[in-house]
């Protein structure tokens, strides 16, 4: 059974920081985050390939968040930089068995969610 736990969420002033973490059972190639805020679509943040940490950004957070991975912990983190308002969401960790061909995992690749995490960044 798969289980997400997510937890470093809060409410910061914009250009703080945060970081996530997400501890995973079990093991998956793809580990990642998504977003949602209210009245729109979900949305890829960050994801890691992770047999060569491989990553990939969502264009709006590049240069701010890095995703990372701890193996022997089975868990992975969000460092969230130079908040904006923007990224105001709830924030949910995210799995998945296989990556495309060249190891990369892209948003279609991720399967399971946890429960969510909510950020707010005020102005």
């Amino acid at each position: 059974q798969v289980q997400l736990v997510e937890s470093g969420g809060g409410s910061v002033q914009t250009g703080g920081s945060l970081r996530l973490s997400c501890a995973v059972t079990g093991g998956y190639v793809c580990m990642g985050w998504f977003r949602q805020s209210p009245g729109k679509e979900r949305e890829g943040v960050a994801s890691i390939w992770t047999p060569a940490r491989r990553t990939l950004y969502t264009d709006s957070v590049k240069g701010r968040f890095t995703i990372s991975l701890d193996n022997a912990k089975n868990t992975v983190y969000l460092q969230m930089s130079s908040l904006e308002p923007e990224d105001t969401a709830m924030y949910y960790c995210a799995v998945g068995p296989v990556a495309l061909r060249g190891g990369l995992c892209a948003w279609s690749s991720f399967q399971f969610w946890g429960q969510g995490t909510q950020v707010t960044v005020s102005s």
